[in-house]
C-alpha cells in the first residue's frame, strides 16, 4: 500500500513513513471542473446511495444482526473478491502509487510478488480456522484461544487503528481535489462521509459489498481511461516507452538485502507478505467478508480471486505513474480537452475512498457490538440490529470529526497518521499468530506480547519519522519536455548508511509489520514460559493450526514412492535408500560447513 499527503500550497506524496518530495504547480494554471465533470461525480454518489437504499428495503430489510453484519452468510465469491480488493485500495493508494512510480521508477511494482504468500496463507490457514469456529467477530477467536481480556485488547487496538485511518482516508482525496480543482474541501468531506455513512447504516454488509463492486468498476474504468489518453498524448505506446526508458523510470530487480533501503525486492516481496497477512488474514474488515460466504470453499475461492484483482489494480496504478508526473495535475491539465474525463477520474478516486471507509464503518460497528456490548448486555434481536445501525452512523460522524482533526495538523502529521495503519496491524497479526501457531502461549504472554509489539511499533515508527524530518527523498531526474516546466523536484543524495539507533529508525516501512509481529511472538513466548505455558489439554479445540501434522503430511506427499513400488518390500527398500541418501547429503553439508568455517576463521 502506498500513502500520500497533500496541502493547499503544494502536492506532496510519500510512500509509508518516507519523507515527502514537493511537486510545485503554477497557481495561475489551476483548472476547474466543468458541468459534465460535476454530473459524473454526483452520479457516483447517487448510485452508491441507491444501492444502499435498495438493500435497506428489499430482502430481510436488514432486520437482523446476521443480515446486517454478515449478509445472511449468502455472498458469492466474485463480488466478495472485488470487495476484498477494494477495501484497502484506498484513494491514498490511487494517488500515491503513480506518484511513487513517477518519482522513483517501477521498483514498487515488485510488491506484487508478496501477493502470492500474502493470500495463500490466509486461504489455507486463517480462513478455514475462522470459518469453522463460526465467529461473528475475529476477536472472538482471541477469547476462545486465550481469555476475554485478550479479546478486548485486540478489539480496542483495531478500533484505534481504523478510526485514525478513516479520518485520513476521507480527508486526503478531498484535500487533493480542493488543491487542484478548487472543489470545496469540506463539501467533498461531508458529501463522502454522509453518503458512505447512510448506505452503510441502511444497507448493511450487502450494500457495502455491492457498492464496492460498483466502485471497483468505476476505479478500473477511470484509471484505464487516463492511461489510454495519456499514452495517446505521449505519441503512442512506442514513444511512451522511449520516454519512460530514457527518463530512467524502468527499474530492474534490486536485490540489496539492506533493510533500511526503502524499496528493494526483499522489502517489497518479503516484508510485504507480513503487511498482506495483517490486511487479508486477521483484519476484521476482510474476515467479515470471508465469514459472509455461503460456504468455506467459496470463502477460500474469494481469497484466491483477490490475487488477479490486486495485480490488475497494481498494474494500472503503476502504468499511470509512467504516463504522468502527478495524477490529479495530469488529469486536470493534460486532459482538459476531454470533457468528463477529469470527473470520471475523480469519481474513481472517491470510489476508492468510499469502499475503504464503508468497510471501516461496518467492521467497527460489528466489533463494537459483538465484542464490547453484547457480552455485557442482553437485548432482543431487533434492538441489537437497531443499535448496530446506530453504531455505524456514529462511526460515520466520528470519521468526519477525525477528518477535521487531521485538517488541523500539518502534512507531516498527516503522513505519520498514514503510517499508524501499518504500525498497528503488525502487532495484531503477531497476536493471532501467537495463538494459532504456538499451543504453549498463554493469556499473560499474549497481553504482554501485544503491549511490547505496540511499544516497538510506535518507538521505531515515530522515532524514524522524527529522525528523517530534515531530509528529503531522492528523486530520479525527470527527462521530459512536455511537463518539466510545471514542476520543481529537488534531487537530494541520500546520506551514508545510518548506524546504531538511527539504523533502527531508518528501517524501511515495509518491514514494520514483520518487526512488530515478530516482537509480539517472541515476547509472548518468553512470558508464557516464565509464567507457565499452556498445556495441550487446556487449548480450545480448533484454535491451533496443526503445524507439525501438516508438515509431515506435506513431506509424505513429496517423498511418496511411485505406484510401481507399492509392495511392502519395495516400500521398505525405498525408505531405506531415501534415509541413506539424506544421511549422506547431511554429511556432505556438514563437511562443507566445516571447510567454510575453517576458510573464514
Amino acid at each position: 500500500m502506498t500513502g500520500g499527503c497533500y496541502d493547499e500550497r503544494s502536492a506532496r506524496c510519500a510512500s509509508g513513513p518516507a519523507p515527502c518530495y514537493t511537486l510545485s504547480m503554477d497557481p495561475t494554471g489551476q483548472k476547474y471542473f466543468t458541468i459534465i465533470d460535476y454530473v459524473i461525480f454526483a452520479l457516483l454518489l447517487v448510485a452508491s446511495m441507491a444501492i444502499g437504499l435498495y438493500y435497506a428495503f428489499t430482502g430481510g430489510r436488514q432486520s437482523t444482526t446476521q443480515e446486517f453484519m454478515y449478509a445472511d452468510r449468502s455472498m458469492k465469491c466474485l463480488p466478495l473478491s472485488l470487495s476484498l480488493m477494494a477495501t484497502f485500495q484506498s484513494a491514498v493508494a490511487i494517488i500515491g502509487t503513480p506518484a511513487e512510480v513517477y518519482a522513483n521508477g517501477t521498483q514498487y511494482w515488485f510488491i506484487g510478488c508478496c501477493y502470492i504468500l500474502g493470500l495463500l496463507i490466509p486461504a489455507h490457514i486463517f480462513i478455514p480456522m475462522f470459518y469453522r469456529l463460526h465467529l461473528t467477530s475475529v476477536y472472538q477467536y482471541l477469547e476462545l484461544r486465550f481469555c476475554k481480556a485478550v479479546r478486548i485488547c485486540g478489539t480496542v487496538t483495531f478500533i484505534f487503528q481504523m478510526v485514525v485511518y478513516m479520518g485520513v482516508g476521507i480527508y486526503t482525496p478531498a484535500l487533493a481535489l480542493n488543491a487542484v480543482t478548487g472543489f470545496h474541501l469540506w463539501g467533498a468531506v461531508l458529501a463522502t462521509g454522509l453518503v458512505c455513512t447512510l448506505y452503510t447504516a441502511l444497507g448493511g454488509l450487502k450494500a457495502v459489498v455491492w457498492t464496492d463492486v460498483f466502485q471497483t468498476v468505476v476505479m478500473f474504468t477511470g484509471q484505464l481511461a487516463v492511461i489510454i489518453v495519456g499514452v495517446h498524448q505521449a505519441g503512442g505506446l512506442s514513444d511512451a516507452w522511449v520516454k519512460v526508458r530514457d527518463g530512467g523510470r524502468i527499474s530492474g530487480i534490486d536485490l540489496n538485502p539492506d533493510p533500511t533501503v526503502r524499496h528493494t525486492f526483499w522489502t517489497l516481496g518479503v516484508g510485504g507478505v507480513f503487511l498482506m497477512l495483517s490486511l487479508y488474514g486477521v483484519n476484521q474488515a476482510q474476515v467479515q467478508r470471508y465469514l459472509s460466504s455461503r460456504t468455506e470453499k467459496e470463502a477460500v475461492m474469494s481469497c484466491y480471486m483477490v490475487f488477479p484483482c490486486l495485480q490488475v489494480a497494481l498494474m494500472l496504478s503503476c502504468l499511470m505513474g509512467l504516463v504522468m508526473f502527478m495524477v490529479l495535475y495530469f488529469v486536470m491539465d493534460m486532459l482538459q480537452n476531454f470533457p468528463g474525463l477529469p470527473g470520471l477520474f475523480v469519481a474513481c478516486l472517491f470510489s476508492a475512498s468510499l469502499s475503504t471507509i464503508s468497510s471501516a464503518f461496518n467492521s467497527l460497528a460489528t466489533v463494537t457490538m459483538v465484542d464490547l456490548i453484547k457480552p455485557h448486555y442482553s437485548m432482543t434481536e431487533a434492538r441489537a440490529t437497531l443499535l448496530s445501525k446506530m453504531l455505524a452512523l456514529s462511526y460515520g460522524i466520528i470519521c468526519v470529526a477525525m477528518a477535521y482533526v487531521v485538517h488541523l495538523m500539518n502534512s507531516s502529521v498527516l503522513q505519520a497518521a498514514l503510517s499508524i495503519f501499518g504500525m498497528v496491524g503488525g502487532p495484531l497479526l503477531g497476536l493471532f499468530c501467537l495463538g494459532i501457531f504456538f499451543p504453549c502461549a498463554n493469556s499473560i504472554g499474549a497481553v504482554a506480547g501485544l503491549a511490547a509489539g505496540l511499544v516497538m511499533a510506535f518507538w521505531v515508527g515515530i522515532g524514524g519519522f522524527l529522525s528523517r524530518m530534515p531530509s528529503s527523498v531522492q528523486v530520479l531526474p525527470f527527462n521530459s519536455t512536455n511537463t518539466s516546466e510545471n514542476i520543481t523536484v529537488p534531487a537530494v543524495i541520500d546520506a551514508a548508511r545510518p548506524a546504531g539507533l538511527n539504523g533502527l529508525y531508518s528501517l524501511s516501512y515495509m518491514w514494520y509489520s514483520a518487526l512488530n509481529s515478530s516482537t509480539v511472538v517472541l515476547i509472548g513466548l518468553i512470558i508464557s514460559f516464565m509464567t507457565g505455558p499452556t498445556k495441550g489439554d487446556d487449548v480450545a479445540s480448533g484454535t491451533v493450526y496443526p503445524v507439525m501434522r501438516t508438515a509431515q503430511s506435506l513431506l509424505h506427499k513429496l517423498v511418496k514412492p511411485s505406484a510401481c513400488c507399492t509392495s511392502p518390500e519395495h516400500t521398505v527398500r525405498w525408505s531405506y535408500g531415501f534415509t541413506v541418501k539424506c544421511i549422506v547429503a547431511l554429511g556432505h553439508f556438514n563437511v562443507v560447513k566445516l571447510l567454510l568455517a575453517d576458510r573464514w576463521s
